[in-house]
């Protein structure tokens, strides 16, 4: 299973910046992430270990500055309590790698969602596979 690789492995695997933020929970600036406004159907995976996280369908314009989507697939993504820099957030991490994605937020009123939550995720953390069109 990718979880088990060491330290030294991930820095090998991935560029400076995702190491920084998918194995030390960083975050990317705001408005900075290539998928902030992108809005091509297709599926975003994890970028550490490639594991399906979102599919497109689920992603909206929330104007936080990250990618947002209502829901990951199911199962795809796990929720930790994280009470750093003084506050209370839950933290999602890909559930195959443990790799850090950003953090989900509740009850913000976003009522053209299913859920009323926003995951909040670093666009460093996923990459993009478009749709077949066959």
């Amino acid at each position: 299973m990718s979880n088990e690789r060491s330290e030294e492995e991930w820095r090998a695997i991935l560029s400076p910046e995702q190491f920084r933020i998918i194995r030390q929970k960083g975050t990317e600036a705001a408005h900075s992430g290539e998928y902030n406004k992108f809005n091509e159907k297709g599926v975003f995976s994890c970028a550490a270990c490639n594991t399906p996280l979102y599919i497109s369908d689920t992603k909206f314009d929330s104007g936080c500055g990250w990618p947002a989507f209502f829901d990951a697939i199911p199962g795809a993504v796990n929720r930790n309590e994280d009470n750093s820099h003084g506050m209370k957030r839950t933290e999602i991490t890909c559930a195959s790698c443990g790799g850090h994605l950003g953090h989900v937020f509740k009850g913000e009123g976003w009522k053209h969602t299913p859920a009323d939550e926003r995951h909040c995720v670093n666009s460093v953390s996923i990459k993009f596979s478009p749709e077949n069109k066959e």
